[in-house]
């Protein structure tokens, strides 16, 4: 089954035609070695007792397109195991990031492979990106031994070089990656660690208590809110008092990013690993990002939002 149509899918995107800001900005590049200012515009970062990163950035055409490619293929991953569900090839939990693809990509641009990645259930694009294989992460959801995880763990537990997860108890994840952090403090590595977590998340206790120890002690770790407006079917609106999860850290600095840019989300966490491996311990951002499926494949994600906000979100 896994030589299927299902498999046509993932073969590597070639950049479509004319579309993306950043495609064009690398096909506007006559050679591999030119490179391009592009100003981020005043509106993809906001500060909370903190400057907020630079929205000038140098971009090689190498680099455009290494980004705008990963992108394609995160989709591709996510339209197979999408294929694949529906198809009953993949049986229980399936949340995809469809729609957010510019977050792991972003990421993984601004970070190095001694840096730790942990996250919650949506987890496939961020094992893509960390190293594994599509093929491994397709045979993972499919519950076949040639998967990440031996076909243990099945869409929400993927495991890469320096990535912790996918982990299926809402929040859990925050006080680990502050305990990675901690570790990687100890041993005086050079690196950070990002801790992931979703809206519907932000309002765990345990959340809470990994920014205090975190702050107490300095650790070089990133609390990355990915604020896609609905934690399951409920909205960040009725489910939060403070919607700005950029600023719930109090006596850490926040930044706001936009989400849906993975220019920008590559500069904020640039700018974030910097911070937090000088010494100036951890950094709340809240990736502000859309999904454009339901919570899981079991949702249609029309139940609690109209379909013209989903197109309007597609087209912007």
């Amino acid at each position: 089954m896994l030589r299927s149509a299902t498999f046509a899918a993932l073969r590597v995107a070639k950049p479509a035609g004319s579309k993306g800001a950043l495609f064009q900005a690398a096909r506007a590049m006559s050679s591999e070695s030119d490179s391009v200012s592009i100003d981020l515009g005043k509106s993809v970062f906001e500060g909370y007792n903190i400057e907020v990163p630079d929205t000038t950035i140098t971009l090689s055409r190498k680099e455009a397109v290494s980004m705008y490619q990963a992108m394609q293929e995160v989709r591709r991953l996510e339209m197979a195991a999408d294929s694949s569900y529906k198809h009953k090839l993949i049986r229980g939990f399936c949340h995809l990031c469809t729609g957010q693809e510019a977050v792991p990509v972003g990421m993984e641009r601004a970070l190095t492979a001694e840096d730790a990645i942990i996250t919650a259930y949506r987890c496939h694009g961020f094992t893509y990106m960390r190293g594994a294989s599509a093929s491994g992460i397709l045979a993972e959801l499919m519950g076949r031994r040639s998967g990440v995880s031996k076909g243990k763990g099945g869409s929400m537990h993927m495991y890469a070089p320096n990535f912790y997860g996918g982990n299926g108890i809402v929040g859990a994840q925050v006080p680990l990656g502050a305990g990675i952090a901690f570790a990687q403090k100890y041993n005086n590595k050079q690196a950070c660690s990002v801790a992931l977590y979703g809206d519907g998340a932000a309002n765990q206790g345990q959340v809470f208590e990994a920014f205090n120890m975190a702050k107490l002690w300095d650790l070089p770790v990133l609390f990355v809110c990915e604020n896609n407006k609905y934690g399951m079917g409920t909205s960040a609106s009725r489910a939060a008092a403070n919607t700005d999860y950029y600023t719930r850290g109090q006596y850490i600095p926040g930044i706001r990013v936009n989400g849906m840019d993975v220019l920008a989300v590559r500069q904020a966490i640039a700018f974030g690993r910097k911070w937090a491996i000088e010494g100036n311990g951890p950094l709340v951002l809240e990736m502000k990002t859309y999904r454009y499926g339901g919570h899981s494949m079991s949702d249609p994600g029309t139940t609690y939002r109209t379909r013209e906000e989903i197109q309007h979100m597609r087209s912007t």
